[in-house]
């Protein structure tokens, strides 16, 4: 019997969470590449789990390094149908504070890499549905579950990804904040991508950190002060994470787990065998 095993997907403080047991790192090999680390399997609050450490153990992996493809490709191969991934964010919005959480429904793309974002070509052309780019399912049941850990929580908005490392200009900081845009950050934009190619359900949980440089009357953004709030949001999203899990249902009969079915454009009797090889996790009920 297969095993639908959750992923979750962010830093130190959720591998470490509480009651997580049975913990086994496992080294996966991708078509890709390599993943940001090792994947550390287990059990929590009952259910089969995986943590993807984005950056690394010791963070060690600028944003622009990571690895999307590798990394979704590896979750999708050790069985995950379901991926939290709980990120570090600016806020764009005075109404959003420093420690609040963000559940976006949105994405606006400024990255430079957006080719490295997509695990087709190569003889096989895919084009996945990606109007609404958080699965919705998912997002529902983090909100709830938000509001019962009395989290400041916000229910959607635009997560506008930059490439980065530095942190924005103001002129860029000011231009986000007056077209509404709600958190900034690096990195969830490949990640929803891949994973809705991967027909894995993706939902952000953005903890919010700073003020980015939009706001006078706030100090920037700085590194310290980026950390500072991290480990106060880590307390937060363990807790909202054990609750969450035993929510999600153990079959994978969302719609986001069907994305392919109607998206590949290529007759497979002309996919190439190498190319339908690397897709093997992702093509595999359509072969």
């Amino acid at each position: 019997m297969a095993i639908h095993r959750i992923g979750i997907i962010g830093g130190s403080g959720l591998y470490h969470i509480e009651g997580f047991t049975q913990q086994k790192w496992v080294k996966v090999k991708t078509p890709f590449g390599d993943p940001s680390d090792e994947l550390l399997t287990g059990r929590l609050s009952g259910r089969d789990v995986v943590f993807l450490p984005r950056h690394a153990r010791g963070h060690r992996l600028l944003p622009s390094e990571l690895n999307h493809r590798a990394n979704l490709w590896a979750l999708k191969s050790l069985g995950v149908h379901w991926a939290i991934s709980v990120s570090a964010v600016g806020s764009l919005q005075a109404r959003y504070r420093p420690c609040d959480v963000v559940l976006p429904d949105q994405f606006l793309d400024r990255t430079k890499r957006d080719f490295e974002h997509t695990f087709f070509g190569r003889g096989i052309v895919a084009h996945v549905a990606f109007a609404d780019p958080i699965c919705e399912e998912l997002r529902q049941i983090l909100l709830k579950s938000a509001k019962a850990q009395k989290a400041r929580v916000h229910d959607g908005g635009t997560y506008v990804n930059m490439e980065g490392p530095a942190f924005s200009t103001r002129a860029e900081s000011l231009t986000n904040h007056r077209l509404g845009y709600d958190v900034i950050g690096m990195t969830n934009l490949g990640e929803a991508k891949c994973a809705r190619e991967a027909e894995i359900a993706y939902a952000t949980m953005a903890m919010i950190t700073d003020y980015d440089c939009w706001k006078a009357d706030e100090a920037h953004v700085t590194v310290e002060m980026v950390l500072d709030n991290l480990k106060r949001n880590a307390a937060t999203a363990q807790s909202v994470i054990r609750q969450v899990l035993p929510q999600i249902p153990t079959e994978p009969n969302w719609p986001c787990h069907d994305a392919l079915r109607n998206a590949i454009m290529t007759d497979p009797k002309l996919w190439p065998a190498k190319t339908k090889k690397e897709l093997a996790p992702l093509l595999a009920k359509y072969l």
